[in-house]
């Protein structure tokens, strides 16, 4: 992992009392999850959903996916985004997680393709590749996953996603709202530092005993 990336993730483990009691519950429980599933003999799978996939999901999907690879769990517990429609990875959002120290390529699709990035976190493993998507997207897995809702509007309108194991609203303010102000950037930042600061917190949670969510 990039020094950049691995010394600010191991920064964040010493900032876990910045997380409310009660928002740990809720991170618990994705970590219970990932814990129950793994004792179970089954894989694990994270899809972050967020109505537009295009800011808080996918924020998510790049910092859960960079929190399991800083302890080797890349490959235990794969992490994916979707929305409930396609837009596009916003580019303050790219722009947030390349300022943390992702590296970021852009590649080039098609004009009725979705705008297609992929972010290195290690010259060694290969890049997490975003785009905005639906929930349902063939790049997304059909069976057996989590389905973490990460915005309440995506959370009351999704009542039912088939193939869930389970659902868990973890929501966070839409940092959409600075969109074209002069708090743009650092609003972008801050969002991008909670979510890596809650990721890194639950995967932190795998290596413990298991809480049964079940």
């Amino acid at each position: 992992m990039y020094k950049i990336l691995n010394d600010y993730i191991t920064n964040l483990q010493s900032r876990f009392d910045e997380i409310s009691e009660d928002r740990k519950k809720t991170l618990n429980k994705v970590a219970a999850y990932i814990n129950h599933t793994e004792t179970a003999g089954m894989k694990p799978k994270l899809l972050f959903v967020c109505t537009h996939n295009s800011r808080r999901s996918q924020m998510s999907q790049v910092w859960a996916n960079a929190a399991a690879a800083y302890r080797n769990m890349e490959n235990r517990v794969p992490c994916f985004s979707g929305g409930t429609e396609v837009t596009e990875f916003n580019p303050a959002a790219v722009k947030a997680l390349k300022e943390k120290g992702f590296v970021v390529d852009h590649i080039p699709e098609g004009d009725d393709e979705p705008e297609m990035y992929e972010l290195y976190y290690s010259d060694d493993k290969p890049p997490i590749r975003c785009f905005s998507k639906t929930y349902d997207d063939e790049y997304n897995p059909d069976e057996e996953f989590a389905a973490i809702m990460t915005c309440s509007s995506a959370e009351n309108d999704c009542p039912f996603i088939p193939g869930t194991t389970c659902r868990i609203a973890l929501t966070y303010d839409d940092p959409k709202v600075s969109d074209g102000t002069d708090s743009q950037n650092q609003v972008y930042s801050e969002r991008s530092d909670q979510i890596a600061l809650e990721m890194v917190y639950i995967f932190s949670r795998v290596e413990e005993n298991p809480v049964q969510l079940f």
